[in-house]
Protein backbone atom coordinates (compact mmCIF):
# COMPACT_ATOMS: atom_id res chain seq x y z
CA UNK A 1 0.00 0.00 0.00
CA UNK A 2 1.04 3.44 -0.94
CA UNK A 3 1.16 6.48 1.65
CA UNK A 4 1.37 9.68 1.05
CA UNK A 5 3.14 12.21 3.38
CA UNK A 6 1.67 15.07 4.96
CA UNK A 7 1.93 18.29 3.46
CA UNK A 8 4.54 19.52 6.95
CA UNK A 9 6.56 16.43 6.08
CA UNK A 10 6.96 17.42 2.06
CA UNK A 11 7.98 20.89 2.79
CA UNK A 12 10.04 20.35 5.68
CA UNK A 13 12.41 17.77 3.20
CA UNK A 14 11.70 20.72 0.51
CA UNK A 15 13.40 22.92 3.30
CA UNK A 16 16.12 21.09 4.44
CA UNK A 17 17.22 20.49 0.53
CA UNK A 18 17.12 24.39 0.38
CA UNK A 19 19.10 24.55 3.24
CA UNK A 20 21.81 22.73 2.45
CA UNK A 21 22.72 25.12 -1.02
CA UNK A 22 21.81 28.25 0.91
CA UNK A 23 23.85 29.95 3.98
CA UNK A 24 23.80 34.15 5.29
CA UNK A 25 26.72 35.22 5.47
CA UNK A 26 27.61 38.91 7.41
CA UNK A 27 27.96 40.59 3.96
CA UNK A 28 24.54 38.37 2.34
CA UNK A 29 22.66 37.14 5.24
CA UNK A 30 19.42 34.84 4.52
CA UNK A 31 16.33 36.01 4.55
CA UNK A 32 14.07 33.12 6.23
CA UNK A 33 10.24 33.01 5.52
CA UNK A 34 7.95 30.94 7.45
CA UNK A 35 4.15 30.89 7.51
CA UNK A 36 1.52 29.42 9.79
CA UNK A 37 -2.37 29.15 8.95
CA UNK A 38 -2.72 32.75 11.30
CA UNK A 39 0.58 34.45 10.74
CA UNK A 40 3.59 34.87 8.79
CA UNK A 41 7.06 35.67 10.21
CA UNK A 42 10.64 36.75 8.52
CA UNK A 43 14.00 37.32 9.59
CA UNK A 44 16.75 38.42 8.29
CA UNK A 45 20.05 35.49 9.43
CA UNK A 46 23.82 35.53 9.68
CA UNK A 47 24.12 31.92 10.11
CA UNK A 48 27.93 32.01 10.28
CA UNK A 49 27.44 33.73 13.95
CA UNK A 50 24.07 32.25 14.33
CA UNK A 51 22.65 35.48 15.11
CA UNK A 52 19.26 37.27 13.34
CA UNK A 53 19.82 40.32 12.67
CA UNK A 54 16.27 41.54 11.81
CA UNK A 55 13.08 40.21 12.14
CA UNK A 56 9.15 40.68 11.30
CA UNK A 57 6.31 39.26 11.60
CA UNK A 58 2.45 39.77 11.87
CA UNK A 59 2.26 38.64 15.19
CA UNK A 60 3.47 42.04 16.29
CA UNK A 61 1.11 44.68 17.52
CA UNK A 62 2.48 47.67 15.41
CA UNK A 63 2.19 45.20 11.84
CA UNK A 64 -0.94 43.56 12.80
CA UNK A 65 -3.06 46.90 13.69
CA UNK A 66 -2.11 48.06 10.47
CA UNK A 67 -3.74 45.05 8.53
CA UNK A 68 -6.96 43.05 8.26
CA UNK A 69 -6.01 40.19 8.33
CA UNK A 70 -2.46 38.23 9.86
CA UNK A 71 -2.58 35.38 7.33
CA UNK A 72 -3.88 36.58 3.50
CA UNK A 73 -1.43 38.02 0.78
CA UNK A 74 -1.85 41.87 1.60
CA UNK A 75 -0.40 40.99 5.33
CA UNK A 76 2.75 39.32 3.15
CA UNK A 77 3.28 42.31 0.92
CA UNK A 78 3.13 44.57 4.28
CA UNK A 79 5.28 42.59 6.25
CA UNK A 80 7.69 42.58 3.37
CA UNK A 81 7.56 45.78 3.04
CA UNK A 82 8.40 46.41 7.05
CA UNK A 83 11.31 44.00 6.74
CA UNK A 84 12.83 45.56 3.75
CA UNK A 85 12.55 49.18 5.95
CA UNK A 86 14.20 47.32 8.70
CA UNK A 87 16.93 45.82 6.68
CA UNK A 88 17.62 48.85 5.06
CA UNK A 89 17.78 50.75 8.15
CA UNK A 90 20.70 48.12 9.78
CA UNK A 91 22.82 48.77 6.76
CA UNK A 92 21.78 45.70 4.89
CA UNK A 93 20.96 46.03 0.91
CA UNK A 94 21.65 42.37 -0.09
CA UNK A 95 20.53 38.54 1.05
CA UNK A 96 20.09 35.52 0.34
CA UNK A 97 16.25 34.20 -0.01
CA UNK A 98 15.53 31.07 1.58
CA UNK A 99 11.65 30.65 0.66
CA UNK A 100 11.12 27.81 3.58
CA UNK A 101 10.33 24.84 1.45
CA UNK A 102 7.27 26.90 0.35
CA UNK A 103 6.54 27.34 -3.41
CA UNK A 104 7.33 30.80 -4.67
CA UNK A 105 4.14 31.87 -5.31
CA UNK A 106 1.16 33.95 -3.38
CA UNK A 107 2.45 35.21 -0.26
CA UNK A 108 5.72 34.24 -0.33
CA UNK A 109 6.17 35.97 -4.10
CA UNK A 110 4.30 38.86 -2.43
CA UNK A 111 6.74 39.15 0.49
CA UNK A 112 9.35 38.73 -1.70
CA UNK A 113 8.34 41.34 -4.09
CA UNK A 114 7.84 43.81 -1.06
CA UNK A 115 10.85 43.39 0.03
CA UNK A 116 12.98 44.06 -3.25
CA UNK A 117 10.33 47.26 -3.34
CA UNK A 118 11.78 48.40 0.09
CA UNK A 119 15.06 48.49 -0.67
CA UNK A 120 16.19 44.42 -0.90
CA UNK A 121 18.61 43.00 -3.49
CA UNK A 122 18.17 39.36 -4.07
Amino acid sequence: MVSKKSRTEVRRKKHMKVRNRLSGTATKPRLCVFRSNMHIYAQIIDDEAGNTLVAASTVEKSVSSELEKTNDVKAAEYLGSVIGKRAVEKGISTVVFDRGGYIYHGKIKALADAAREAGLQF
